[in-house]
């Protein structure tokens, strides 16, 4: 017999995109059930950045791509609320390299900003950021989640059933937020086809005892980020790398690109270095929408899985419910 089996949602999947999209459903009254199959998942390996502005400024964003990302910062203000996630909205600064070059950017965009060009530092006040572990545990609070792996899924009398390693459970709709995980079996191939366009991107951080800087500082190489009672140093973004060991050469590297970031000598400091794996399609934008009948996406956000969370979210949960795409740029169909 199936653990759970009622008029109910499954999402397949605990980072940032299935919490939130179980989160976002919850709130509209829906029974949900999460899946998830434990360990350290990529949202835990991050920062927390919601960074319209900088991920703009930096990846040189056409004027659409930057304005949903402005609409997914946006919807974190009454979500966070809320779920009780909690919000920091200091100012994000970038120091050195091509300064200049991103401050023109974020003028272009219309995104507000202050460059001092004599001290070569860039900030806004359009970035804000969340402590992924209090935001995890916020998100999961009220939801049912079982523990277990994903391995198969099927479709029978109009209800999908999933097999875990938990058990099986059924439900009307499922939402598959599995990442970079293999397809699960009995997937029909439409999907597995689009999941397969998924690739690998392997993002590397430091966790730091002592709290070098009190808001976000950018540049070349690397960030520094307040995190708890300490702060955070990333990130790499290594394209096609799996591996969960962090590499002791290139975490020395985007060290050493911190300290220069920060204009500081270097000196010791006790750092937990951790290596996640994150999720991206084609053309850098997320899959989330409907799939098939009550079969759902929410994946591929590249590095800005915390910024993107509850527009995923609120596109899934529409969608779900039966109404109309809020933004068809993200339809998973854009690639069939």
């Amino acid at each position: 017999m199936p653990l759970f089996n009622s008029q109910d949602i499954l999402v397949v999947g605990a980072g940032v995109l299935g919490l939130c999209t179980a989160a976002e459903l919850a709130r509209r009254g829906h029974a949900v059930t999460v899946v998830d199959p434990g360990g350290l998942n990529a949202s835990a390996v991050a920062a927390g950045m919601i960074a319209p502005a900088m991920e703009s400024a930096v990846d040189d964003l056409n004027p659409e791509h930057a304005a949903l990302l402005r609409r997914a910062r946006d919807a974190w203000a009454d979500f966070a609320e809320a779920t009780g996630v909690r919000l920091d909205r200091d100012l994000a600064e970038w120091r050195g390299g091509n300064v200049e070059v991103l401050a023109a950017r974020l003028a272009a965009l219309g995104l507000e900003h202050a460059y001092g060009r004599e001290a070569g530092r860039l900030t806004t006040n359009e970035d804000w950021k969340v402590e992924p572990a209090q935001a995890l545990a916020a998100l999961t609070q009220g939801l049912r989640v079982l523990e277990g792996r994903a391995t198969a899924l099927s479709r029978s009398d109009g209800r999908w059933r999933v097999e875990t390693t938990a058990g099986s459970v059924e439900a009307d709709q499922v939402v598959l937020a599995t990442g970079t995980g293999a397809a699960l079996e009995g997937l029909p191939e439409a999907v597995a086809t689009l999941l397969a366009l998924i690739s690998p991107i392997r993002g590397q951080i430091g966790l730091v005892n002592e709290r070098l800087v009190d808001h976000v500082v950018r540049g070349p190489g690397a960030y520094v980020a307040p995190m708890g009672a300490g702060c955070v140093i990333g990130a790499t973004m290594e394209a096609g790398e799996r591996s969960l060991t962090p590499d002791p050469e290139r975490c020395a590297e985007m060290l050493e690109a911190a300290w220069r970031v920060l204009g500081q000598t270097p000196r010791p400091l006790t750092i937990e270095w951790r290596a996640g794996v994150r999720g991206a399609t084609p053309d850098g934008l997320p899959m989330a929408g409907e799939v098939g009948q009550g079969l759902h996406l929410a994946v591929g956000p590249r590095r800005n899985g915390w910024l993107l969370g509850p527009l995923v979210a609120g596109v899934v949960a529409d969608e779900v419910e039966g109404r109309s795409p809020r933004e068809p740029t993200l339809a998973p169909r854009r690639f069939i």
